[in-house]
């Protein structure tokens, strides 16, 4: 039983810095994609940003610049650094692990169960 394990969010002022993790359990085998996603209320789940094994990364025109995605050399833990934050990214953060990097929703892929970061003065 695969489980994703999110900690680092909360209530940060505009301009300030988080750092999420997000540990899977219950797998040796390595995901191909981590990856974070991000829901605002009344809005759908987006991808934030993503990193294959072999590190390729992908993010969201929304954070480019500002978040920083990356992987632990055992491949089964993710982070994300974020940076500059603004209103705009509040929202909950999911973290999403892949093992064939098929999609988010697949038979193989994983959820954790979010973590709330708001910005805010």
């Amino acid at each position: 039983q695969v489980q994703l394990v999110e900690s680092g969010g909360g209530l940060v002022q505009p301009g300030g810095s988080l750092r999420l993790s997000c540990v899977a359990s219950g797998s040796i085998r390595r995901f191909y994609i981590m990856a974070w996603y991000r829901q605002a209320p009344g809005k759908e789940r987006e991808l934030v940003a993503d990193m294959t094994v072999g590190t390729t990364t992908t993010y969201a025109d929304a954070v480019k610049g500002r978040f920083t995605i990356s992987r632990t050399t055992a491949g089964n833990t993710v982070d994300l650094q974020m940076n500059s934050l603004k209103p705009e990214d509040t929202a909950v953060y999911y973290c999403n692990a892949q093992r064939r990097g098929l999609g988010p929703n697949t038979d193989d892929a994983y959820w954790g169960q979010g973590t709330q970061v708001t910005v805010s003065s």
